[in-house]
């Protein structure tokens, strides 16, 4: 049978999807590894970028201090996974609160605000945002890590407006 392929699920003929999966190479980031980034009192290492994965997903692992408290913000293009790989997070999405300790997952569809509280021991966690992209984000507000530990505290705080704009121009927004 001949013809053209229709559209696949994501609107792509099958030939172009499959042309996007033939492009991707495998890749593997080791523990440590990856860019660090000093992000909103964080560490954030991006592991995965929508370049690595076709666009389909970024992967960040985020450290916290203990107590760390998670700006109540929403995001308009991604949805948002959390995966708790050590210590224990209060996550606060649309109103569900989670308390999540080592091993659990949560999910956080897009337009949907949420922010999150970390326990007494600290916390660290996946990012898992799809579609790729929030890697430019991460990028845009926040600075090369000095060393693969939580920031000290900054000597000011970080102007608010300005913040707002470069997350309004990632699709996200701080929210009070």
């Amino acid at each position: 049978m001949g013809g053209v392929p229709g559209p696949g699920p994501g609107g792509k003929s099958s030939e172009e999807e499959v042309a996007v999966l033939r492009a991707l190479e495998v890749a593997s980031v080791g523990n440590g590894d990856g860019e660090a980034r000093w992000w909103f009192g964080a560490l954030a290492e991006i592991k995965a970028t929508a370049a690595d994965t076709g666009g389909q997903f970024t992967l960040v692992e985020v450290t916290c201090g203990p107590g760390y408290e998670g700006v109540r913000h929403v995001h308009h293009r991604e949805d948002e996974a959390f995966w708790v790989l050590e210590g224990e997070a209060t996550l606060d999405i649309g109103g569900t609160v989670i308390e999540a300790s080592a091993g659990d997952y949560a999910f956080g569809p897009r337009d949907i605000p949420h922010s999150f509280t970390v326990g007494d021991t600290g916390c660290r966690m996946l990012f898992i945002l799809t579609p790729g992209g929030f890697e430019d984000l991460v990028m845009a507000t926040s600075e090369p890590a000095q060393s693969r530990t939580v920031p000290p505290p900054p000597e000011e705080m970080p102007d608010m407006a300005q913040l707002q704009a470069i997350v309004a121009k990632f699709g996200g927004e701080i929210l009070p």
